[in-house]
């Protein structure tokens, strides 16, 4: 069966030095993925707006089996490369990017946790059987991340008629998609009472800078 191997990268994301082999294949692995919201309270209304501030970036959980009991060996010969993520790398003052990669999972991330479990020793107190549970955390750099998805947004102003029942966070959440823009639309319009809005009114939607 084909091993999962952890690569480390360099800064230009080519592979630095050999990749590091697990000895055993993960039984499972876990892939986390949330988004990051606010809630934004607005006058009149009886609970807060919620608006999309940004995704989190993806964790890729697992544990990885050691043993080195039948070759008589340190079994953190094995894990100390797992763990060697963690160190700081001296050219880029950060530990390493690396790559996950077992069949078509590739998840390019740096090595976020380890947790050593060391569960067999022989007389001498060596361990040879060690469990890790290792966390990897997703890594895109800017440029990456604004290739995909294309990202749009309001660069013309704009002119609207007020309609009954309309409110500046109302036109700032369809407009801008966060009602809690709604003060530059107030401040390119001088309305100084933003609660009360004439009907039938133009006011201008400026882009947001």
């Amino acid at each position: 069966m084909e091993k999962a191997l952890v690569q480390a990268l360099d800064e230009k994301g080519n592979p630095k030095g050999e990749p590091v082999k697990v000895l055993f294949n993960p039984a499972e692995y876990s892939i986390e993925k949330s988004n990051q919201f606010s809630n934004t309270a607005l006058p009149g209304l009886q609970a807060p707006v919620t608006s999309f501030i940004s995704g989190n970036a993806q964790t890729l959980t697992m544990d990885l089996f050691f043993d080195s009991y039948e070759k008589g060996e340190d079994v953190r010969k094995y894990t100390g490369k797992i763990t060697s993520l963690l160190d700081i790398d001296r050219g880029i003052h950060a530990p390493p990017v690396c790559k996950f990669m077992w069949g078509k999972l590739e998840f390019k991330a740096v090595l976020e946790r380890v947790t050593q479990r060391f569960t067999m020793f022989m007389e001498t107190g060596i361990p040879v059987r060690a469990t890790l549970n290792a966390a990897f955390k997703e890594y895109k750099t800017i440029s990456e991340q604004l290739q995909s998805p294309p990202r749009q947004s309001a660069d013309r102003t704009k002119r609207r008629i007020i309609r009954q029942g309309d409110s500046l966070w109302l036109i700032a959440d369809r407009e801008y998609g966060d009602p809690g823009l709604w003060r530059v639309i107030a401040e390119a319009n001088n309305i100084d009472q933003p609660a009360k809005l004439e009907t039938g009114k133009e006011i201008i939607v400026p882009p947001l800078e």
